[in-house]
């Protein structure tokens, strides 16, 4: 069946395409995972990809996206929010060293080079991160001082949160230690509670 927005797409073929993509990068890198390869794998036409994707890239980026809905989501509350806040962070490093962490480490290296894919990039999944993340920290920090902080100083205790963690990862292309996330957790509870009047 055919909607006005053209023909719909199969949920099975959907997800076999986005794992094989996610299944290449790992094992090829980004310039070796192309269209061709990806409709190999997922056992599709060419034809099919290109009907519901521009390029590879925005492959990547539906791939991203669906595996992180889930790996980078903020839990509900299991302790106390120290507690809870080095675990997500954890949860986030080792999000860095699955397959779909690779993806993202791989569109952020292109996106310095393809100013159209860093804008996709930023304006659909690093935007909608960018979202849970300050409604994430958000609860914590409410639970911590008792009351919401200002949405300036959310942001700036987001960066400093993240920040340390991105910074070994995606810079210096070291995995991420204990005592730093430990510590950015600590200093960002700090923070926050100072700026509870």
């Amino acid at each position: 069946m055919v909607s006005r927005t053209g023909p719909r797409r199969s949920e099975s073929v959907r997800l076999a395409v986005l794992n094989a993509a996610d299944d290449l990068l790992v094992e090829q890198g980004f310039a070796g995972t192309t269209i061709e390869g990806i409709a190999t794998r997922a056992g599709v036409a060419k034809q099919t990809i290109y009907r519901w994707w521009k390029s590879k890239v925005d492959i990547l980026l539906d791939a991203l996206a669906e595996d992180a809905r889930e790996a980078l989501a903020w839990r509900e509350p299991a302790g106390t929010p120290a507690e809870d806040l080095v675990t997500h962070l954890h949860r986030v490093a080792g999000f860095f060293e699955e397959p779909a962490g690779q993806v993202l480490r791989a569109l952020l290296g292109h996106a310095q080079l393809d100013k159209d894919a860093a804008a996709s990039l930023r304006a659909g999944f690093l935007r909608e991160q960018r979202e849970r993340d300050l409604e994430g920290l958000r609860g914590i920090v409410r639970r911590h001082t008792g009351s919401d902080p200002e949405e300036a100083t959310l942001v700036r205790l987001a960066d400093l949160l993240l920040g340390p963690l991105h910074y070994r990862v995606l810079v210096l292309g070291e995995q991420a230690d204990t005592a730093v996330l430990d510590t950015s957790a600590r200093l960002v509870l700090e923070l926050a509670a100072r700026q509870d009047p």
